[in-house]
């Protein structure tokens, strides 16, 4: 769909809201089916996948996935492989024998509109036919902007279809009063995926392709001198990523938190017609948004004014061009795909159309998608076993907290306070968004994507200066991941990721403490984290630490945050310790968390031993299951310059690296090349 224009600090929440639909809490369930079986063989961990000649103490990831790896190939449609995919690959699936049955029989308006977006896109006839003509419109009026000012309104119209913008609008709650959601503006205007890749000499190789990729666009597009064009486009992104700030700058949440008066606008960062662009937005009404990136916003104006019109308006065509290309005939495809696909992630093969069709629909409708997948795929059984979970883990953090040594009465006080009013989502929403009011048509793929972007952002923009609807949710219930959101102090689970490995109700409970448990307190830990620990128990940004306690957390995050930067996994490019801390941070308190509940779900009793392994190895193995992916070297490269979170490899192995129950449990000895010094573990929780 439309690039995401704000990135970084924005994703510290998704804020969505929803109108009122029925609940699913009386027929949710009524189709879902629970097996009796382990999903992964013989008890929810793959014990083929070992490699047994590798020692724990070596190489744990090696040890725990080794074979599995080394028989394991990515698929030719995939940058990367790994549980997350594979758990993708069977909700797309799943949501293609939901999409396909509304397609066959509309029971209802949503199953229309489902039917319609889907079958637009797996035209592919039509969509060939058509070209670049659904582009005309919109090119059309690139052509006809005059002046600055008209550039700056058409970037504000971006919001509600294709098209660039050197600045976002979007909607969050309001940090320092949560309870109300604020319109928030930060950077953007970059076509590679981070200013590293116009900076840095490592990425000459990709910056020459997108020249190329930037030329064959406008050329498709009947631009002039498209290949004058693309340089000059290159030129001008470098300059605004110059001032752009970094991904470690942009995840620090108390520095993204700056409200501005609109009307200030034009004195703090001179050069841009903010009245036109925010009227064109339509938000001019707002009378305060809050700065993200702040100190960027005015050298960005400056390189805006500075840049010829002619330049502006190339760059806004191959904007548009770029945005819109999945969406039009093969070779606008193929040429996106060759660039965005094969050189910045070696990728050989684009995915199936059918499966781009599922992602297009699960974007734009993923509620309605949502509702038809717990019904039949998430068993209310599910949900009950993960609320004993999440206690378990709430506990173990809970007693944590209560004993740890650096920390003063006065900070553990507030800490207990907030993770007292952790709340917790799992499975589904408890009321669905409604979709009324657009209008999607089985022979308009081009005019669909475009309305659809036009409905969502009049949804969002809606919210700015209402009270937050508590029942939201940032994820749908189709989505295999989790999150923690800040301003709400809340932990939330899509019914998606509770499966195998993550979850399964048939496996060994170790294996799941490992995997789910691990998980949760993974997200309880980002309440706790460098960033989440700067909001309250109220999601209130304010800094709740003494002095002395917040350095000895910093000093013990610096050490795990070297022992993450050590790690080399593309020769020539490390792990980035300060972009991943959070993550790593939460990976370790998961981790630890993840132990302890486990021993508290024995109540008492000794751990049983399963095919030679104790509980302590099986949690230690359920948690190295989850991270045992493979990544293409160039999509690798790429996690590690923009992804906050580390590869796989690093962490299936490094927490367990700084938890001194992983040695005892597998005999890991100072000769051994994963063993640290307990003086150099990093003890936070």
């Amino acid at each position: 769909m439309m690039k995401t224009r704000l990135m970084g600090a924005a994703a510290m929440a998704l804020a969505l809201a929803f109108s009122a639909q029925p609940t699913l809490a009386q027929h949710a369930h009524a189709s879902a089916t629970a097996s009796t079986t382990p999903e992964i063989k013989p008890w929810g961990f793959d014990l083929d996948g070992r490699d047994l000649t590798v020692k724990p103490g070596d190489d744990f990831n090696a040890y725990a996935n080794g074979v599995y790896l080394r028989d394991t190939e990515i698929p030719a449609d995939k940058a990367r492989f790994g549980p997350f995919d594979v758990l993708y690959e069977n909700s797309q699936a799943q949501l293609r024998a939901i999409i396909e049955a509304s397609a066959a029989n509309p029971v209802n308006d949503n199953a229309r509109k489902v039917g319609a977006l889907y079958a637009s896109f797996m035209d592919e006839a039509r969509v060939n036919q058509l070209g670049a003509q659904p582009l005309a419109a919109d090119l059309a009026a690139i052509r006809a902007v005059a002046n600055h000012s008209d550039m700056a309104r058409r970037m504000g119209a971006s919001h509600e279809g294709f098209g660039g913008s050197l600045f976002g609008v979007a909607v969050f709650e309001d940090l320092q009063d949560p309870n109300v959601n604020s319109a928030y503006l930060g950077q953007g205007g970059l076509g590679l995926p981070d200013r590293d890749y116009y900076l840095k000499p490592d990425f000459a190789t990709q910056r020459e392709a997108y020249v190329g990729y930037v030329t064959r666009a406008l050329t498709a597009a009947g631009w002039s001198n498209p290949a004058q064009a693309a340089a000059d486009i290159l030129a001008f992104e470098t300059k605004v990523a110059e001032k752009h700030w970094t991904t470690v700058e942009r995840r620090q949440i108390d520095k993204i938190y700056n409200p501005t008066p609109a009307a200030q606008l034009s004195t703090f960062a001179p050069g841009f017609d903010w009245a036109a662009f925010l009227q064109a937005s339509k938000v001019e009404s707002v009378p305060t948004l809050v700065l993200m990136e702040n100190t960027a916003i005015p050298g960005i104006a400056q390189v805006f004014a500075d840049t010829p019109i002619e330049t502006l308006k190339a760059w806004q065509a191959f904007q548009t061009v770029d945005q819109a290309s999945p969406y039009l005939s093969d070779a606008f495809v193929d040429s996106r795909f060759e660039f965005r696909g094969k050189t910045l992630r070696g990728q050989p093969e684009n995915r199936p159309r059918w499966n781009r069709g599922v992602a297009l629909v699960d974007g734009q409708l993923g509620e309605v998608l949502g509702q038809e997948y717990v019904r039949l795929h998430f068993p209310a059984s599910s949900k009950t076993q993960m609320e004993t979970l999440v206690a378990n883990l709430s506990a173990a953090m809970t007693e944590r907290l209560k004993a740890l040594d650096w920390m003063s009465e006065a900070t553990r006080e507030q800490a207990l306070l907030k993770m007292s009013k952790f709340g917790v989502k799992i499975g589904y929403p408890e009321k669905w968004r409604s979709y009324d009011g657009l209008e999607l048509t089985a022979d308009d793929l081009y005019g669909n994507v475009e309305r659809a972007a036009a409905f969502d952002w009049a949804w969002n923009r809606s919210k700015i200066g209402k009270p937050v609807d508590p029942l939201e949710w940032g994820m749908t219930p189709q989505t295999v991941n989790a999150y923690y959101n800040p301003p709400r102090n809340e932990i939330v689970f899509p019914a998606a990721i509770l499966q195998a490995p993550f979850f399964d109700p048939n496996a060994d409970p170790a294996v799941n403490y490992g995997g789910i448990g691990a998980v949760i307190g993974h997200e309880i830990t980002h309440g706790f984290d460098d960033q989440g620990r700067k909001t309250d128990a109220n999601g209130v940004l304010r800094d709740w630490w003494t002095p002395e306690d917040a350095a000895r957390f910093e000093e013990r995050a610096k050490t795990l945050g070297a022992i993450y930067a050590a790690q080399e996994p593309v020769p020539g490019t490390h792990i980035n310790g300060e972009l991943t801390m959070g993550e790593n941070i939460a990976d370790l308190g998961g981790l630890l968390m993840a132990l302890d509940a486990y021993k508290r779900s024995l109540n008492g009793q000794p751990a049983p031993v399963i095919d030679g392994l104790t509980g302590e190895q099986r949690v230690f193995l359920g948690w190295a299951q989850v991270w045992r992916e493979k990544s293409r070297e160039e999509a690798l490269k790429e996690q590690l310059t923009t992804d906050p979170h580390s590869p796989g490899m690093a962490r299936a192995a490094t927490p367990p690296r700084n938890i001194d129950a992983w040695y005892a449990a597998f005999g890991v000895t100072p000769d051994q090349a994963e063993f640290i010094a307990p003086e150099k573990r990093a003890r936070i929780w």
